[in-house]
């Protein structure tokens, strides 16, 4: 229970400071993007990662939400998104479809051409990379190999200084 309690205050203690994030270790360093599958907002279209053209950095965010944090970056990106118009951007939660699907509306999601939104409802990403909490954010090169990964609320410009916008 104390290991439980000691991290969840790092956790909290991590999003409260986005600026000192430092990434962390993931194994799959260098590796390319795996290839999982997200379920779309119409609840029928499935969209794989493999899918994913080379070209552009890649930003995948794995989120609650209920989660204040994953909010507050998802609210961050979109305030920030013109100057970030050549990153795509992965957003996906395993959270129930219904609670998804109204996240997205209030975001209006759809409305940003280089922000695509699931449900990865196999939980291939949580167990791939064994999350240890929300918000999860892992950045891609534009080549599809993995550059770095983060435990807790980013802001916009730790963003651009990953993938490299200035």
């Amino acid at each position: 229970m104390k290991k439980v309690i000691a991290l969840f205050l790092a956790l909290c203690l991590f999003s409260c400071h986005p600026n000192d994030r430092p990434a962390i270790k993931t194994g799959f360093e260098g590796k390319p993007l795996p290839a999982f599958s997200l379920l779309l907002i119409d609840s029928s279209t499935s969209f794989n990662t493999h899918d994913i053209p080379k070209g552009e950095p890649i930003v995948l965010l794995f989120f609650s939400p209920q989660c204040p944090f994953c909010r507050a970056e998802i609210s961050d990106i979109i305030k920030n998104i013109s100057t970030m118009s050549r990153v795509r951007f992965y957003l996906f939660t395993n959270w129930p479809f219904r609670t998804f699907k109204s996240f997205y509306s209030h975001y209006q999601l759809n409305k940003y051409p280089n922000i695509v939104a699931g449900q990865d409802e196999k939980n291939y990403f949580l167990n791939h990379f064994k999350t240890i909490g929300v918000p999860f954010t892992v950045v891609y090169t534009k080549d599809k190999i993995l550059q770095k990964a983060f435990v807790g609320r980013m802001n916009a410009d730790q963003i651009k200084e990953v993938v490299q916008i200035n």
